[in-house]
């Protein structure tokens, strides 16, 4: 039992006091309620409790466990300290612990319906959901007359995988009810709905069909309605109901390409079948002759027609766009070109419009009495503006067309692109010029393309996409200040820690990544780390924001949408960004293993700076910087001065203590393969037909020597990919590493090993052997050839000059290769400075010689 009952009337209303200013964020007050009853009852431990908590809000973590740990053995028997210890254990993410916690909490207060919702959404957010249908029914027991606690119990049935539990609860609740819910109640309109869900997830179609017909009119969401019903039609065969239906759904919304598939399976029409192409095309033409303004009927037929039907088809529907002049229309299109034969079709089309005369309009002002010949409505334009934007569509067309990397020829895209601005010379349009820009980047100018980006951006400064755009630019070219200026355009002024502070808080996350990235083609692991983390905790943010949910989407009765999000949130690790900053992240931990000076020398890799000289003025220039930032951190701690920044609720604002990451990268430098397994893990389980992934995995568990793991990466990676280089490069540098172990390998390990593994490798000679073999048959590819160097590389990491030579040559050779593409070519660059070293004169040949093929790339104008 708590001892609050042995305060005083004056105390106990104070600690009330305290309880409420925590709920409503007035920290400053509730400490000074604390404060005031712990001067007359300075051992009074629910008092120490909610000074902890309250102190913890305040970011003084370490603080509020002790003195929690104070509080507990002051009152080890109350309620309130043991929750209180739970909630500081959740807030550090420690589940485990804050779950015990909370039982022990509750086992000395089992009617304690807050601690009972916290322990439940505990369990929920852990997806501990056998125990979150135990307590979830111990609440519904404890208030069955709360609709809530009847919806959430069904809710972790399902999630439990005990559908036939969950529909049952929602159908006793629906039995219980002791009037009909009004056409209004919103609460009520979901559940019936997500009971519908249920049922369909059960796999009995007709009776969710039955069902849905049954609530249709009391459901507030007649979209969801309408498409639930035209799917179970469609599932169940009754194809001219399903015809019906979607026919129905297409008159609401014409553009939502799910509905013309449904129609198409209604209809008994397979597009991979040639003789269904017909009737597929007279109902897309139907769809399209009923507004003049919708595009999807209009565009889909492109898909499943081929040869001449095809060109016939994209002749029309290009005229069409092209006439008024739609931006969209190469984005809308570039889809098809996985088919060389329709990406050919199209440029044909589109050039042959280029020779047509300017005064027809390209045919396009060819009318019929009753509208055109596609069925819209006569141009109402002049004769000269119809020309103008004619001949800029096509320009803009084929600029894009020339750029996009299926069908690039980057010297034709900036001729069509310079063009389509000649003719289009506005002062706030930035449409062209930014797409100049995109073709400055292709060809590996990004200085020019920052540039030029943030000349587009100049045309419309109030305009946030194209000003993003000119941030992501500049970062490309390592713009770090005026990127984060460029950004601060749109961020508060008064954040904290500036606007990259504000970007940070607002989770921008493509920003951080792509800042993370410039530093790390500078060699500044430090700052480049700082980033990767930055994104790392976002994503752990975005986790414990479920937190909110649990309990407002059952409030709010939105339960469709809250089982979407936790669905959603079980696969959060597979989205790209944490991807990309997993596989870099892993990168720089690989890196400070392999050379751990990088994390005392201020974190500056040689790989980022041109040669020893400047590697070491860089390094200079980094410990310059942290001295002065740690001086400054010190005396501004000294100072106390200035009263430390506050938000509105007198929250102190966390100041950065290590703004260039010094401290990170030396902490990092301690365990980095440790370190690295942090982002390894979700990317291996949410990620594992993700190539790169795998060949992470492998690079982090070879250097841990865990051998078992690193085969498995290596066999997902062939697996997924029988000729990816990296097959071939892994495979070697395991054989090598299992030949030169340092103690014998654990029996059943070296079973699996030499059967699924070395077995297999042995009939392809030695590694030097299958080295020579594999550049023989694969000389034509930069990325193989690469590969190769590195193993040769691994074969004699002191390898004699005439092994670097020939190493120097074969890349060399990879530039001379039609199908290397200038990102190849820069890793080549890489690669061949990992395997020559400090041997400048190599690096400058392999780099002349790149320029002569792109001469405008920044990446080979080595200084």
């Amino acid at each position: 039992m708590s001892n609050t009952q042995a305060l005083q009337s004056k105390e106990q209303t104070l600690f009330r006091h305290v309880v409420q200013n925590y709920e409503s964020k007035q920290y400053k007050k509730g400490l000074k309620a604390a404060e005031q009853i712990l001067r007359k009852n300075p051992n009074h431990g629910d008092t120490q409790a909610m000074k902890a908590l309250i102190l913890s809000s305040q970011g003084k973590s370490e603080e509020a466990f002790e003195l929690c740990k104070v509080a507990l053995k002051n009152a080890m028997k109350s309620q309130v300290c043991w929750h209180v210890y739970g909630l500081l254990y959740r807030g550090q993410r420690n589940y485990e612990e804050a779950l015990k916690a909370y039982r022990f909490a509750l086992r000395l207060d089992p009617e304690s319906a807050q601690i009972q919702r916290d322990l439940a959404m505990l369990q929920v957010q852990m997806r501990d959901y056998d125990g979150y249908v135990q307590s979830r029914r111990t609440m519904l027991q404890a208030r069955p007359q709360n609709r809530q606690n009847w919806t959430a119990l069904a809710i972790a049935l399902q999630m439990s995988g005990d559908l036939a539990g969950a529909e049952d609860v929602l159908q006793k609740y629906e039995e219980s009810m002791r009037q009909t819910p009004s056409r209004g109640d919103m609460e009520h309109a979901e559940a019936v709905l997500y009971k519908n869900t249920i049922i369909a997830e059960r796999g009995e179609m007709e009776r969710a069909l039955e069902h849905v017909d049954s609530v249709a009119k009391m459901a507030l969401d007649k979209t969801a309605v309408m498409e639930m019903r035209a799917q179970y039609l469609l599932a169940l065969g009754r194809k001219e109901e399903a015809v019906e239906a979607y026919t129905k759904l297409l008159r609401r919304n014409a553009e939502h390409r799910e509905y013309y598939e449904g129609l198409e399976k209604a209809m008994g029409l397979d597009r991979s079948k040639t003789e269904d192409h017909q009737k597929l095309g007279e109902m897309y033409h139907s769809w399209g002759m009923q507004s003049d303004r919708v595009d999807a009927p209009r565009r889909l037929p492109l898909d499943f027609k081929n040869g001449d039907a095809f060109r016939q088809h994209a002749d029309k529907y290009l005229r069409r766009m092209l006439k008024k002049g739609v931006p969209s229309t190469f984005a809308n299109l570039k889809q098809l070109y996985s088919d060389p034969e329709k990406k050919e079709t199209i440029r044909e089309l589109v050039e042959g419009y280029i020779s047509e005369q300017p005064h027809t309009n390209g045919g396009a002002e060819r009318s019929e009495p009753n509208g055109s010949a596609d069925g819209s409505h006569p141009t109402t334009s002049k004769p000269h503006d119809s020309a103008t934007t004619w001949e800029l569509s096509l320009n803009y067309f084929l600029a894009q067309h020339y750029d996009y990397h299926l069908s690039r020829d980057l010297a034709k895209a900036r001729k069509y692109i310079d063009r389509a601005i000649e003719l289009k010379p506005s002062e706030t349009d930035y449409t062209y010029h930014m797409t100049r820009a995109r073709v400055l980047k292709h060809a590996g100018n990004v200085a020019e393309a920052s540039k030029a980006m943030n000349e587009a951006r100049e045309m419309d400064l109030k305009d946030r996409y194209i000003n993003t755009k000119s941030a992501k630019y500049q970062l490309r070219n390592n713009q770090h200040d005026d990127a984060v200026a460029t950004m601060g355009l749109f961020t508060r002024k008064e954040a904290v820690g500036g606007p990259l502070g504000d970007l940070l808080d607002m989770q921008c996350v493509w920003f951080i990544t792509e800042d993370g990235e410039a530093y790390l083609r500078q060699g500044n692991l430090g700052l480049a780390l700082k980033r990767f983390k930055a994104v790392f905790d976002v994503f752990g943010t975005w986790e414990d924001d479920q937190f909110d949910f649990h309990s407002f989407s059952l409030r709010k009765g939105m339960v469709r949408a809250y089982v979407d999000m936790l669905r959603w949130e079980d696969r959060l690790r597979e989205h790209p960004f944490f991807t990309r900053a997993a596989l870099l992240a892993v990168r720089v931990y690989c890196l400070l293993f392999d050379q751990p000076l990088l994390a005392k020398e201020g974190g500056v890799n040689g790989e980022g700076a041109e040669g020893a000289a400047e590697r070491k003025k860089a390094a200079k220039k980094a410990k310059r910087e942290a001295e002065k930032a740690e001086a400054e951190r010190k005396a501004a701690a000294a100072k106390k001065a200035s009263p430390a920044k506050k938000d509105e609720d007198g929250e102190v604002k966390k100041e950065d203590a290590d703004p260039l990451g010094v401290e990170l990268l030396k902490a990092a430098g301690e365990n980095p393969l440790e370190e690295a397994m942090k982002w390894v893990g979700p990317l291996l389980e949410m990620s594992p037909r993700n190539v790169e992934g795998q060949v992470a995995g492998f690079e982090v568990y070879i250097r841990r020597k865990k051998y078992l793991p690193a085969l498995k990466c290596l066999l997902a990676v062939s697996s997924i990919d029988p000729e990816h280089p990296k097959c071939h490069e892994q495979g070697c540098r395991l054989r090598l590493a299992l030949e030169k172990l340092d103690e014998p390998l654990p029996e059943k390990a070296r079973q699996v090993i030499d059967s699924e593994f070395l077995q297999k490798s042995a009939s392809k000679g030695s590694v030097e052997e299958s080295n020579d073999e594999y550049l023989a048959k694969h000389q034509e590819s930069a990325l193989h050839v690469q590969s190769v160097v590195r193993v040769r590389h691994a074969l004699h990491p002191h390898g004699s000059g005439d092994v670097k030579e020939k190493s120097a040559k074969d890349l060399q050779q990879t530039l001379d290769t039609d199908s290397t593409t200038l990102v190849q070519a820069e890793e080549g660059l890489r690669v061949l400075s990992e395997v020559v070293g400090a041997d400048e004169k190599a690096k400058e040949t392999y780099a002349a010689k790149a320029r002569e093929r792109w001469p405008e790339a920044t990446v080979f104008q080595l200084r």
